[in-house]
């Protein structure tokens, strides 16, 4: 500890210890706490919400060090965020802890007279956007290729086969009356309107047709007389989306499908079978009424990953070694 000099009034020298010196406080920890007591008492979030708040704003002064929240600007900011998604962080967790960092700047604007929000300007990392799952064709055939027992088995076949065959929507199914029942069978092709009153007029498989038909005589002992819905329900109403999910997830646990099988899953499967077998992107894109052909493109992916696992099994050079036993 360092010592202080002392000259005595016979000009003798002395020393003693001088006193250490207070700590002092960091006043960026003092305005979290500040803020995090606000969003207790002012706010009255959960325990759990202002740990995470506590986290997020701890993890910016871990990042930056230095800086004081005063001179904190866009750039660093962005660093921040640069640092921590260079030490692993997912784009969701950086996405999170932006907003708290902007919600906190925030506050100190409103309550602190801070002249500037500086995560106000920058954008969240894009989050990776899931690939559709799809089934396979064995599986998509284990889920319909069943015998029913009931009217409202043979109209869960008639819908389930019709989502697959045409990759409809879950609403463009509800929205079809009798007289399009009616036209499937007869001319196997349906039009529908989808998102942004955009009509289009897709092919209807086999399959589907003869579900419908046998549907159709089952669905006039059920459906009330002023009902034109194609597929109805015990009491002869439109059937409801939730409706449809329930029964389709019902299917998939009898059939012994895993995961999570709803209408869209079928949608996605048929999309990603006839881009497998034909190649043709822009067919696809019409078929599921898709305004840009860059939202088909995912299928694309899903394609690509189908032929990288056949590669990876069939060719010499991508088979694994088996390790031998010792």
């Amino acid at each position: 500890m360092p010592r202080s000099v002392k000259h005595t009034s016979d000009g003798a020298v002395s020393s003693h210890q001088a006193a250490p010196e207070a700590a002092r406080p960091d006043p960026r920890r003092a305005a979290i706490d500040a803020f995090i007591d606000f969003l207790s008492h002012g706010r009255r979030l959960s325990t759990h919400t202002r740990s995470s708040y506590q986290r997020d704003l701890e993890a910016l002064l871990v990042a930056l060090p230095q800086i004081d929240w005063d001179r904190m600007a866009v750039h660093h900011v962005r660093g921040a965020l640069a640092k921590l998604h260079a030490q692993g962080e997912a784009p969701r967790t950086l996405a999170r802890r932006l907003s708290a960092w902007r919600t906190f700047f925030g506050w100190r604007i409103r309550h602190h007279g801070a002249a500037l929000n500086p995560a106000a300007g920058v954008r969240a990392p894009k989050l990776a956007k899931p690939l559709p799952k799809a089934l396979s064709p064995d599986i998509a055939s284990r889920l319909l290729d069943r015998t029913v027992d009931s009217p409202l088995e043979a109209r869960d076949k008639a819908m389930f086969e019709l989502l697959y065959s045409s990759g409809l929507r879950l609403a463009e199914l509800l929205s079809l009356d009798l007289s399009d029942g009616r036209s499937i069978v007869r001319d196997a092709e349906i039009t529908v309107t989808g998102k942004g009153a955009k009509t289009r007029t897709v092919p209807v498989g086999r399959q589907a047709r003869d579900a419908i038909a046998a549907w159709l005589p089952l669905r006039a002992k059920l459906a009330r007389a002023e009902v034109d819905a194609l597929f109805v329900g015990a009491r002869g109403e439109r059937v409801h989306a939730t409706v449809v999910q329930k029964r389709l997830k019902r299917w998939a646990v009898q059939a012994g499908v895993q995961g999570a099988v709803h209408p869209h899953v079928l949608r996605h499967s048929f999309a990603t079978h006839v881009l497998q077998s034909s190649g043709d992107l822009r067919a696809v894109q019409d078929m599921l009424g898709h305004a840009s052909i860059s939202t088909t493109q995912v299928y694309t992916h899903l394609d690509f990953q189908h032929l990288a696992k056949v590669y990876d099994a069939a060719h010499p050079r991508a088979k694994k070694k088996q390790t031998k036993a010792a």
